[in-house]
């Protein structure tokens, strides 16, 4: 019998680090590692917004309503309208000219982050989730309609990078900061989420199987805002939430979870954070909500 081990893999994608864990029959894992990475090199490169030859990029600039597309970028088609649909309009993937115009126009650095439009000034910019569909092997939306895969592509990610895994008897992936775990082992790992400013951690989490997601509006900032949109507004979101991780059985729910709780606001979670969570309000207070383990049992 093929030796028990744990392999590691690390490298650039998402304009991120991601880094992948598993051990088990040594040979599963290398494969399982190999096939992983491949996946998350497939996904960035079809659902970049920032390289014109993309999937993605082709699809926003063809003039056409219904348009021929590859199975992931059909596969990201339907979680843009899942992800509007069940964050009752939040969380939108098509306010890619809001996310712009508030600076967001290429891979994000502290150099590259500036502020967009002038105070009163919003974007030209209606939401279209609701247009967004699939049919066949094509994707149909309005012309004219932009998509911006950002977080729903990394937790689309992180979910197909974890079927490769499934072999393994233990697995972590953190893709940019979307995490899944699991393994036929069924061991629990520490979770330590960072406080929002990157300091040090202010909770730790165990989880054994699921997702986990961050989302927040302090780390890609700039003076005059940051990267996560309020479609009501079509401006930088300012809920009275900073921070938001949700638990999930899903990178792709997990991810619009966190989205969801934050945009909502303290208010009005509701229950958002089902799965659990921690959220971060802006006078510094964490919230932790206890996990409801029916919402992540599959």
């Amino acid at each position: 019998m093929a030796a028990r081990t744990e392999q590691t893999s690390q490298f650039q994608c998402f304009g991120a680090t991601v880094s992948l864990r598993a051990s088990g029959n040594a040979e599963i894992v290398r494969l399982g590692l190999r096939r992983a990475r491949a996946i998350a090199e497939e996904v960035h490169r079809r659902l970049t917004r920032f390289d014109p030859d993309s999937d993605l990029c082709r699809l926003n600039a063809d003039p056409r309503e219904l348009v021929p597309a590859a199975p992931i970028v059909r596969r990201f088609a339907a979680a843009v309208r899942w992800a509007g649909e069940t964050s009752g309009g939040l969380v939108d993937a098509t306010c890619l000219p809001a996310v712009e115009a508030a600076g967001y126009r290429e891979h994000w650095t502290p150099e590259t982050g500036t502020a967009g439009w002038a105070a009163g000034e919003p974007p030209d910019w209606r939401p279209a989730w609701e247009h967004v569909a699939v049919e066949g092997d094509a994707v149909r939306r309005p012309p004219g309609t932009r998509l911006d895969s950002g977080g729903l592509g990394k937790g689309l990610a992180a979910d197909l990078m974890a079927a490769a895994l499934a072999a393994c008897g233990a697995w972590a992936i953190d893709c940019g900061g979307d995490l899944r775990i699991g393994g036929l082992e069924g061991a629990e790992r520490p979770v330590d989420i960072a406080a929002p400013d990157g300091g040090a951690p202010i909770h730790r989490l165990h989880v054994a199987r699921g997702a986990v997601a961050t989302s927040g509006v302090t780390r890609r900032a700039w003076a005059g805002g940051h990267h996560l949109i309020d479609p009501r507004t079509g401006r930088p979101a300012d809920t009275g939430i900073v921070q938001v991780t949700a638990l999930a059985r899903t990178g792709l729910e997990a991810e619009v979870r966190a989205k969801t709780a934050l945009l909502a606001g303290p208010e009005q979670l509701g229950d958002t954070l089902a799965g659990g969570g921690i959220y971060v309000t802006t006078d510094g207070a964490i919230h932790v909500v206890e996990r409801d383990r029916t919402a992540l049992s599959r």
